[in-house]
């Protein structure tokens, strides 16, 4: 990758910041979508990513032989941090941007580079990633799910739940065991599977919220076939490669930003009611500022992989001061606004920053086994 001067590079940034924010204001005024709290887990608009894809703001880290812009890590955080700030529909292209392009740059082979990455960058292929299950949420190194050598492939068994968007998805990255357990190497004879949602054998059901809506789901594979062609990565190297996609995951500025717009119209209304108490205005400074500190932290993140280096034990420490963060100021949203003439908009996305709030902490990670990798990363334990 070429590097070039601090300075430019920042203009450049700048530049594609600037726009983002104008597409996303033509788009919004064109096309009438409301911003949402959360909106890379609840806003699927696959049309929006589509729309997004031609504009060039998909698979922007992707190479442009496989239909990306080739440009770096930093590029595509601006670009996400500015449609998470906007409450954008992004949910469908998501996880393919964010964890499947980067592991098939990594480890894919040319056939599934070249039949994969051009759909991500095109924004019209959406991936489901299949790691928790019953039993094996935060510690991966439980996962049951088990994949058996036959002719040509391999057979899957298993069940992954909290599968977000695998009921429009059109494949899973699957976690599953390919060699037995070994007590004394835990992490060992793991491997990653791209299996398509409509193979024989898979079977996904619906994980409603209280709330009614429908983002996770439980994915059974009931001797699933599996391709050699579908294998991601080398076999037996599951682990190793999930931690890499992991830093992504869990370092990115969805785990700041998942309430930016709740906040954004908070700020808005307190404005707008003429609230400006030296209270008021202490604890607004004191969240922005939190946010600015950990926006820090995330891009510092983004850095260290953008220079190929290991990030995993800030990534996990992201997460964990991130979604923190995040729950936090959902109740201080809700404290701020009490006496006020809400609008409409304002209280539904509070409502449903509310239902959200639970999940915040516990996706990617619980918050207490992350900062035991924490510890661990500097020597404590």
């Amino acid at each position: 990758m070429t590097h070039c001067h601090p300075n430019a590079r920042n203009l450049e940034l700048a530049e594609l910041r600037a726009s983002v924010r104008t597409f996303l204001s033509k788009d919004r005024e064109e096309h009438g979508w409301v911003p949402t709290v959360d909106a890379w887990l609840a806003g699927w608009d696959e049309q929006f990513s589509q729309r997004l894809g031609a504009a060039g703001l998909t698979g922007v880290a992707i190479p442009q032989e496989y239909g990306g812009r080739g440009l770096s890590h930093l590029h595509r955080y601006v670009v996400t941090e500015e449609l998470l700030a906007a409450g954008a529909p992004v949910a469908a292209h998501w996880i393919a941007d964010r964890q499947v392009a980067p592991a098939l740059i990594a480890y894919g082979t040319e056939e599934q580079r070249a039949r994969l990455l051009p759909r991500i960058a095109a924004g019209c292929f959406y991936s489901a990633i299949g790691m928790s299950e019953h039993g094996a949420g935060s510690d991966l190194a439980a996962v049951q799910s088990k994949a058996i050598r036959t002719d040509g492939g391999w057979l899957l068994s298993g069940t992954k739940v909290w599968t977000s968007g695998a009921h429009h998805a059109h494949q899973v990255v699957v976690l599953a065991r390919t060699d037995s357990a070994d007590p004394e190497r835990r992490h060992a004879g793991f491997s990653q599977f791209l299996v398509p949602c409509d193979r024989d054998g898979v079977r996904i059901e619906p994980i409603i919220l209280m709330s009614g809506a429908h983002h996770f789901n439980e994915v059974t594979f009931d001797r699933v076939f599996v391709s050699d062609t579908e294998v991601l990565g080398v076999i037996g190297n599951g682990w190793q490669q999930v931690t890499a996609e992991l830093s992504f995951e869990r370092s990115g500025p969805e785990r700041i930003l998942s309430t930016a717009p709740l906040l954004v119209e908070v700020v808005r209304t307190l404005q707008s009611g003429g609230a400006s108490d030296d209270r008021t205005a202490s604890e607004v400074g004191d969240l922005l500022a939190r946010l600015m500190s950990l926006r820090q932290l995330s891009f510092s993140v983004a850095s260290a992989l953008n220079d190929g280096r290991d990030a995993s034990n800030r990534a996990a420490l992201v997460k964990d001061l991130g979604t923190r963060f995040e729950a936090e100021s959902v109740s201080l949203a809700a404290q701020l606004l009490e006496g006020q003439r809400i609008p409409e908009d304002t209280d539904t996305m509070l409502r449903t920053a509310w239902l959200h709030k639970p999940m915040f902490t516990l996706r990617g990670g619980t918050n207490e086994v992350l900062r035991g990798l924490v510890a661990r990363g500097m020597g404590l334990r």
